[in-house]
């Protein structure tokens, strides 16, 4: 019995949603950025938050200068048709088959810092959360075997160097200090869903890098690349069951230490800037997230194997576009289109990562107080498809029943952002 459980319990430590951007990547670091669906992220520079895509952009903040940013997302997604098949019956549950608004709102700070240390050198530092999310279904859904809640939460601390090696090519590089922690909850395999009978958490920091080259061809035109690498995670930290039921004695406790790898992916962006005249400025990014290193995960207990998931997840492109407008010396207006492609595959999406393509509309407008602080506002409504959920109920999912559902949903990204020189 004890073993039955663990299996059942263990589906994905993974707790994306059908949120802002593909799989579990967070793009909202920098609110200028967001104005423009992210064009040019890698080469625009503007900012000390622009480091997030790529550390050569601060070679061009003078002095020193803080960036900070807050990003609300807000999603509206709704689930129905969902139906549950007992894995001992193979009957529905008598539960319920609408699963509205199972993402979270939350709040996405983000900070960036940048020192001149004279005209071909400079130094940064980051703090960012660019990955995570949450699912937070109802207890008594259709689907609760296959998860109730799903927390992820991961941490960059990023220093930075950039030297201008030509008057036009800028090369830069940084170290990643990532941490990652995650919570899952769901029911187990009886004959009816016991939701947030299993509870399984744990966490781990490891060490990645970021490298990037910005070329200035003009003063007015410059683009920018971009690499971060994937980080490999071995998280501990433990499952228990706490259940009430005619499989096991009243208040019965099952608890023991477990170990899963969770990799989040590398990116690679290219980013292309120019301004038109004084007045107009457009910008292109393409984005590359290696999601194909998500090929499984498998969770071990102290002494044997308890579960392996297979997700065989694609790489997944992002394409923006973007255009900024001068008022005057100190209002800016932005705009920015992107089309971001789902690294899921319909044989295998999760309640827990219900992900589907995404088209992206973008604004933003910017203010600059004085010469030394600039402030930032953004919005954009993201437009999600509506996807299939269809779990045939056989082999680690055998545990778990079969499960079919539809989701369909749109989110609202609300930023705010200051920039500071001193």
């Amino acid at each position: 019995m004890k073993r039955l459980l663990t299996l059942t319990a263990l589906g994905t430590i993974l707790c994306a949603s059908q949120a802002n951007a593909s799989g579990f990547l967070l793009r909202e670091q920098s609110v200028a950025g967001m104005g423009n669906a992210f064009a040019g992220a890698s080469a625009g520079a503007e900012d000390a938050s622009y480091a997030f895509f790529n550390p050569a952009a601060i070679i061009r903040q003078p002095g020193n200068q803080i960036s900070a940013n807050a990003t609300a997302i807000v999603g509206h997604v709704k689930g129905d048709g969902a139906t549950g098949y007992s894995p001992l019956t193979g009957q529905p549950f008598a539960y319920d088959r609408k699963m509205n608004h199972p993402v979270n709102k939350i709040i996405l700070p983000s900070v960036a810092a940048s020192k001149e240390l004279d005209s071909r050198n400079s130094l940064g530092i980051s703090l960012s959360a660019p990955f995570g999310l949450v699912t937070d279904y109802s207890s008594q859904w259709a689907g609760a075997n296959h998860g109730t809640l799903s927390e992820l939460s991961v941490y960059n601390l990023t220093a930075m160097y950039a030297h201008r090696a030509t008057c036009d090519l800028t090369l830069a590089g940084g170290l990643v200090a990532q941490y990652a922690e995650a919570t899952l909850k769901n029911g187990v395999a009886h004959g009816t869903p016991v939701a947030n009978n299993a509870t399984l958490s744990g966490d781990a920091t490891d060490i990645g890098y970021i490298v990037g080259a910005l070329y200035e061809y003009t003063a007015d035109t410059r683009v920018g690349v971009a690499y971060r690498s994937k980080i490999n995670h071995k998280l501990h930290g433990h499952i228990n069951f706490a259940t009430n039921n005619a499989y096991m004695t009243a208040n019965q406790l099952i608890y023991q230490d477990i170990t899963a790898k969770l990799t989040t992916p590398a990116l690679l962006t290219f980013g292309f800037y120019h301004d038109i005249n004084d007045d107009w400025s457009i910008m292109a990014e393409a984005q590359k997230t290696y999601w194909s290193s998500f090929d499984d995960l498998t969770i071990k207990g102290r002494y044997r194997l308890l579960s392996v998931t297979n997700e065989n997840w694609k790489d997944a492109w992002f394409y923006s576009i973007g255009a900024s407008y001068r008022l005057d010396e100190q209002w800016k207006l932005r705009f920015g289109f992107a089309f971001d492609q789902t690294p899921n595959n319909d044989y295998t999406r999760t309640p827990r990562i219900p992900d589907s393509d995404r088209l992206w509309f973008s604004t933003g407008v910017e203010y600059k107080y004085n010469d030394n602080l600039t402030f930032n506002a953004g919005y954009t409504f993201i437009h999600a498809e509506k996807v299939k959920v269809d779990i045939k109920g056989i082999g680690y999912d055998a545990t778990r029943g079969a499960l079919s559902a539809q989701y369909k949903g749109n989110i609202h990204l609300f930023g705010l952002g200051a920039v500071y020189n001193f």
